[in-house]
């Protein structure tokens, strides 16, 4: 229906759309705490600016309901800026915002120990599947790369990095 307003600006296929998303983004403001009147008229300016901005809606980037929430969130964002008031619990306490806790020393000087062990136990492996492991892993590297690089079978590839692995939690079992 989207594609028809913006193709031809079809009045009944935006109409179906209004009818089914108008509620629904009032009812996303309420959710967010705006008073009734206030969820009222954002979700009719949500729906204006579907309406004006439907030939800029992209499917490869997003769904029609992604995107005409994404309008309705910015509105909303642009209305409590207006009123000085602050975001919402929901929008101030977004986990992606928290900086990341400092790493204590503890937690440093036991990576670097388990780094160096592991460097150690690489080193008591056979020096085809240590290459193997040390390609894929810290050359980040695909197997398919690996065995074009070495000149071996795919297979062998495999089966030395399974080998690989199965020496290596002999070896660090004791690091789970």
């Amino acid at each position: 229906m989207l594609v028809e307003v913006a193709a031809a600006q079809d009045r009944t296929a935006f109409a179906a759309l209004f009818a089914f998303y108008a509620p629904r983004v009032k009812a996303f403001m309420l959710r967010f705490g705006m008073t009734a009147p206030v969820a009222e008229d954002l979700a009719q300016e949500t729906m204006l600016l579907v309406w004006k901005k439907a030939a800029y809606f992209d499917p490869s980037k997003a769904g029609v309901s992604t995107w005409i929430f994404t309008i309705a969130r910015n509105l909303r964002v642009d209305r409590l800026r207006r009123e000085s008031r602050p975001l919402a619990a929901v929008d101030i306490l977004d986990p992606s915002d928290e900086p990341e806790a400092p790493v204590s020393g503890e937690a440093v000087v036991l990576t670097i120990e388990r780094e160096e062990r592991v460097r150690r136990a690489l080193a008591l492996l056979p020096s085809d599947q240590a290459t193997v492991v040390k390609l894929s892993f810290f050359g980040e590297k695909a197997q398919s790369e690996i065995a074009s690089e070495l000149g071996i079978p795919l297979g062998t590839v495999k089966s030395r990095v399974r080998l690989a692995f199965g020496r290596l939690r002999e070896i660090l079992d004791d690091l789970k």
